[in-house]
């Protein structure tokens, strides 16, 4: 985890001194700006530096005291300023998580069961429009159909203003309602399908067949030893998933006006504000790291078959 941390940090500071980009001290000086006004920031920013140099004393401050620097725009800590958008981006995943596993497992269970039957064409249908509908495009749609404010049906309170659950929890719960269910759509599509081809696999296997000549009820055959042995592959997709979103979901975050994680990217690319970008991409490199390992944990529960000595 250390190694790649480093090797993902190293990458993102190469990428976007070897790229041309804007220049931060230009950006933060203003419009028609004094070219020795643009010189003092930039010598303040420690952008006249080298960019080996740049990197080592970013790197020194992270290992020795976790400092991120200073954000270019604002002059804030990078720490304070991430940290204080992560409870958003962390109530949107895990919300979102919740909603997909639970219904991509529920349609996918009973796709497999049913299979070929009016029920499974049905619910493939259904996923594959859902599957094939940007983020973007449907967050945009609910925002015209469910918002309160803005649109027809008026059903959903509180869509696109986001209100911290130390706030109002009920504000906060109905507020992030929608972008749930739209973040959901198109992860619950592909659980359902993935869940439903890897179930009809395993209910062929031979250990089902004996658990079925044990006269064991149905139901508990497959959602105790078919379920089991099927779900392997959708642990693997959700903790990549869930990893990617705690790095920041930009296009919901975006459409729905939340400030988590990935609305702090966006606007710190389109800043050229370097710290914050470092840190950004940090923090979603842990995440995808940290949850393969809890996969990795995970398997040895849910797979009789896997041991780790």
């Amino acid at each position: 985890m250390v190694a790649l941390l480093f090797l993902v940090s190293a990458l993102t500071f190469v990428v976007f001194y070897a790229l041309p980009s804007a220049d931060p001290a230009l950006l933060r000086a203003g419009k028609s700006p004094n070219p020795a006004l643009v010189e003092q920031i930039r010598h303040r920013l420690g952008l006249d530096q080298a960019w080996y140099e740049q990197y080592w004393q970013y790197m020194k401050r992270l290992v020795l005291h976790f400092d991120l620097g200073h954000t270019y725009q604002h002059d804030e800590a990078v720490r304070k300023t991430i940290l204080d958008r992560v409870p958003a981006t962390l109530s949107l995943t895990i919300g979102a998580a919740v909603i997909w596993l639970t219904m991509g497992i529920a349609i996918g269970t009973i796709s497999a069961v049913r299979r070929g039957r009016l029920v499974d064409r049905l619910s493939m249908g259904a996923a594959l429009v859902a599957i094939s509908a940007p983020v973007y495009w449907l967050g945009l749609v609910g925002l015209y159909f469910f918002a309160d404010d803005v649109g027809k049906l008026h059903i959903v309170p509180g869509a696109g203003e986001y209100t911290p659950l130390s706030e109002d929890p009920a504000k906060w719960f109905t507020s992030l309602l929608l972008p749930w269910f739209v973040l959901a759509a198109s992860f619950a599509a592909f659980y359902a399908r993935l869940l439903r081809g890897n179930l009809i696999e395993t209910m062929s296997e031979d250990y089902i067949r004996t658990a079925r000549a044990k006269g064991l009820p149905e139901r508990r055959v497959i959602l105790r030893h078919g379920l089991r042995g099927a779900i392997t592959p959708i642990v693997t997709a959700a903790g990549l998933d869930i990893g990617i979103l705690l790095g920041g979901a930009i296009l919901t975050e975006s459409v729905f006006n939340i400030p988590g994680i990935g609305r702090l990217a966006y606007d710190s690319i389109r800043d050229a504000d370097l710290p914050v970008i470092q840190g950004t991409v940090l923090l979603g490199a842990f995440f995808i790291i940290f949850m393969n390992i809890v996969v990795d944990v995970l398997y040895a529960f849910l797979d009789p078959r896997v041991r780790y000595t």
